[in-house]
This record gives C-alpha cells, structure tokens and sequence, in this order.
C-alpha cells in the first residue's frame, strides 16, 4: 500500500545534497545579515534581503523559511509576495524616493558619463517595474 500522505503534497524544491544544503544555508544567512543591516541603515532595504533570505531557506533551511514566513514585522510582506507579487504602497513610495535620491547624487558626483547615465536609467526602469506590482496592505 502506498502512503498518500506524501502523494498529497505540493511539489517543492528538489532536497538538496549535504554541501548543496551547506550552500543555501549560507545564502539565506548572508541575506539575513543584509536585511538586518538595512534595518539599522537608512537606504538599504530589508524586505528584498529577507524576501532572498526565505527563498534560499525554502532550498536548505526550512526552519527558517518558517520563521521568516512567520516574522510579526516582515512575514506578511514575504507572504504577499510569494502569493500575489504584492508589494506595500509604503515599500513602493519608500524605494521610488531612495531611488530618486541616489541617482540624483549619482548625478552630480564626478563618476564616468556612463555611470552617470545608465544607473539612473536602471533606477527609473526599476521603479517602473515596481508601480506595476499588485499593492498589498501590509506594511513595508
């Protein structure tokens, strides 16, 4: 007789090998570390580095991908976007004025005319993208 009870499930991530699991492991830690920072550090996010951080757990890490998922602050915004692609207005607004203040200080610093082009365009592209996303009602 078959056990149904694993038939029944969603097909996830393929489990990985010992040093694949090692890897993924390290990757969810390096992005937590990030989005830790950004917590302290005013123009760094946090959400997207966590957002990473829950992906690559997802792959080796499971524990955490359920804390992450849990987290009072931040789980809801990683939910969201795992189920919808949702991103907070506040997240939006919040990255669209990070963006704009960058590259106006890319701008005016003397960087090479290509830097001072393409940064800003790939900026602009990126806050297009953004707005495009389905808002969600949780906070950023």
């Amino acid at each position: 007789m078959k056990n149904t009870t694993t038939q029944n499930r969603p097909p996830g991530p393929p489990t990985p090998g010992p040093v694949a699991a090692l890897l993924w492991r390290f990757a969810a830690l390096l992005a937590l570390l990030l989005g830790a920072v950004g917590i302290v550090l005013p123009g760094l996010p946090t959400v997207p580095f966590w957002l990473l951080a829950a992906w690559c757990a997802s792959r080796g890490w499971p524990a955490v991908e359920r804390w992450l998922l849990a987290h009072p602050r931040h789980g809801p915004s990683i939910r969201a976007w795992r189920e919808r692609g949702a991103v907070p207005r506040r997240a939006k607004w919040s990255a669209t004025l990070m963006m704009a203040l960058s590259s106006a200080l890319i701008v005016y610093l003397p960087l090479t005319p290509w830097v001072q082009v393409v940064a800003p365009a790939t900026m602009l592209a990126v806050a297009i993208w953004l707005w495009r996303r389905p808002e969600d009602g949780g906070l950023a």
